[in-house]
């Protein structure tokens, strides 16, 4: 079976742009809005420039600068009254400017306001919830095959990038649109010729776009994996500093981190440098126009000046004021095109990281409750393995046709060397995994027909290195059972064996611990994990070899516990130890991920085989061989 990894991209790629757009609808309601108050600064914008060109051309004409004074032309035919003085109508196009300048401030920040709205508190906060929700869901084979630093990239920095599509590509680009048409639009209406003459160059702009997106897309995704890697090596030298101080190897591992880092910054440098070029070739190009427009839109001002009359003159050329308007529209609609550069390395900075995002929400969720789920309110406590096939290569799998059948209350130990599949063969009664071939069954019925929440609340699991969370010890202990009272609490936590070391600290159940427990021995974590196991009273127990890095006074600690939690309950111990193996009901020695012995301690030191081999090596006694002609 193909393990599922967030690098698998094949069923990714092809919804993108509906992932994408989808993001979009589900959050139009925020873009309609940021997009309504753009369109309303965007009038306010070019009131307040065409009031300026009228302000201009009503001075001239009072001044009588020109050689024919010609009055300006007022929009939608709003002249002032013929009574008002010149000073009284500057003021007024003055006060208009203003009002239309303070309602752009307002507006401003109303649009800052609900971008923020938009993206930060919607977009990221409900896109990595997600994310962290499909991670909770996933096997555990996407996580044994993914790092944790990729992992977290995506949750963080990935989720970040992704709402840039939103605010930086979809609501900036449609911004950009609705003003270059208002703007295209205003100038069409002032003179065609100019405006055609200006805009000759944006076939040019378009091109260079489109070259540089697809010069940098690739870029963009080798920058998200090198930065994956750095965050990788971060996070295993945090979690791993007491070794590297306990080898001397900090300045090795600097120098690694250092490489990593440099080989993020070489990308991302790469990336700036096409940037850097693309932005000024941009603006370049977009200045051009204004050499256009001083040479054509001067000779029109010329011609509006020379001309007789009024009317002949707005047929021939300019006046200074709308001279003026058209160079600040020009000139805002060169900035809008060179906005293109930051939309354009949004669009692929976005892209990158919305497949990394989409590849981990569309991975398919391989361990979950079928349609018609039966219901497990308790399990009596039988299991069995029928011909089970597993492994992650099935050219090499882990389990290799394990079958044998378990009775309630049965105490099995696992015995092998190292990757013989004990923990593997664990896994898969709480469904960890689910095999390739063959069945396991919990009283009688498939472990893949059972509602997974019933199933692993039937189970208690011990791992060998128990993860606790900084939490209150009694949190850590009800971890299972957030409802459970503090007697249940102090109940599990007396068979666990772990009440009196508990009361022994300042703050009792109420302790905080430190990251994964660092406050607490190895022996004390493993009781803790049992008494958590244990909480919620589960018919069947596993326990990964949990005192398989404890020294030999801890050790008879965490068996005593161990001993009490298996009372009346049918557990699997994967163990190493003479005194565990003697006490099971039921020995399992798995060899290169078969079965090679079963049956009790007595039953297998009687036979050569690598349990015999096992108790040799540990120093158990041997039975005495039978009597020379005596029956065995």
């Amino acid at each position: 079976m193909q393990t599922p990894s967030v690098n698998d991209t094949a069923g990714a790629r092809a919804p993108l742009w509906r992932f994408l757009f989808g993001l979009v609808w589900k959050y139009r309601l925020g873009c309609l809005r940021v997009l309504a108050i753009q369109v309303v600064l965007l009038a306010l914008g070019l009131s307040g420039l065409g009031l300026l060109g009228i302000g201009v051309d009503f001075i001239r004409y009072r001044v009588g600068v020109s050689v024919t004074p010609k009055p300006p032309r007022w929009p939608f035919g709003l002249a002032p009254p013929a009574d008002w003085s010149d000073l009284t109508v500057l003021a007024a196009v003055g006060g208009a400017i203003l009002l239309f300048a303070s309602l752009r401030a307002f507006l401003n920040y109303l649009y800052a306001v609900e971008v923020a709205r938009l993206v930060q508190v919607g977009i990221v906060v409900d896109l990595r919830a997600q994310v962290y929700d499909k991670l909770q869901r996933l096997s555990f084979r996407f996580f044994d095959t993914n790092t944790t630093g990729a992992i977290i990239n995506r949750v963080t920095g990935d989720v970040q990038a992704v709402r840039m599509f939103v605010d930086g590509v979809v609501v900036q680009g449609l911004i950009l649109a609705i003003t270059l048409i208002a703007y295209t639009v205003y100038m069409l209406r002032m003179h065609r010729g100019l405006t055609a003459a200006c805009l000759a160059l944006t076939p040019a702009l378009a091109a260079v776009t489109l070259r540089f997106s697809r010069q940098v897309q690739p870029a963009y995704r080798i920058s998200r994996e090198r930065f994956d890697r750095l965050i990788q090596r971060l996070s295993e030298n945090l979690q791993g500093a007491h070794v590297i101080k306990g080898f001397a190897r900090e300045e090795e591992e600097i120098r690694l981190f250092e490489k990593a880092n440099e080989e993020f910054r070489e990308q991302k440098r790469w990336i700036f440098r096409q940037v850097a070029r693309f932005q000024p070739l941009i603006a370049f190009l977009t200045q051009l126009n204004l050499v256009v427009l001083i040479a054509f839109g001067g000779w029109l001002v010329v011609r509006y000046e020379q001309a007789p009359t009024a009317a002949e003159a707005a047929q021939v050329g300019l006046s200074v004021g709308q001279l003026i308007v058209f160079a600040g529209l020009l000139q805002q609609f060169a900035g809008q095109v060179a906005n293109i550069a930051n939309i354009a390395n949004s669009v692929q900075e976005s892209l990158a990281s919305a497949q990394r995002v989409q590849e981990v929400l569309h991975l398919p969720v391989e361990i979950q409750s079928p349609p018609d789920a039966i219901r497990l309110p308790r399990a009596q406590g039988r299991v069995t393995f029928e011909d089970v096939t597993f492994g992650f290569d099935l050219q090499s799998p882990a389990l290799r046709r394990v079958s044998f059948d378990v009775s309630p209350g049965t105490r099995v130990a696992i015995l092998g060397a190292t990757g013989a599949g004990k923990s593997t063969l664990l896994s898969l009664i709480p469904r960890f995994y689910d095999p390739q071939r063959g069945r396991v069954l919990v009283d009688g019925v498939d472990v893949r027909r059972y509602h997974l929440d019933d199933l692993r609340r039937n189970i208690g699991v011990v791992f060998q290195e128990s993860f606790l969370f900084s939490s209150t010890i009694a949190d850590n202990i009800a971890f299972g059972h957030p409802d459970a009272t503090r007697e249940q609490i102090e109940h599990a936590a007396r068979i666990a064996a772990a009440h009196d070391f508990i009361m022994a600290l300042p703050d009792g159940y109420d302790t905080v611990l430190r990251e994964g427990g660092s406050n607490l021995s190895g022996g004390q974590r493993q009781r803790l994990a049992i008494a958590r196991a244990i909480l919620l009273d589960p018919p069947i127990l596993l326990f990964d070899d949990p005192t398989a890095a404890i020294d030999p006074h801890t050790e008879e600690e965490i068996l005593a516990a161990m001993a009490q939690a298996m009372a009346g309950r049918t557990t699997f111990v994967v163990a190493h130890r003479l005194s565990t193996l003697r006490g099971a009901n039921l020995v399992l020695v798995l060899d290169r991920g078969r079965i090679v012995q079963r049956g009790t301690h007595e039953e297998l030191v009687r036979v050569p085989g690598p349990y015999r081999d096992a108790v040799e090596i540990q120093g158990g006694v041997m039975p005495a061989p039978p009597e020379k002609g005596a029956v065995p």
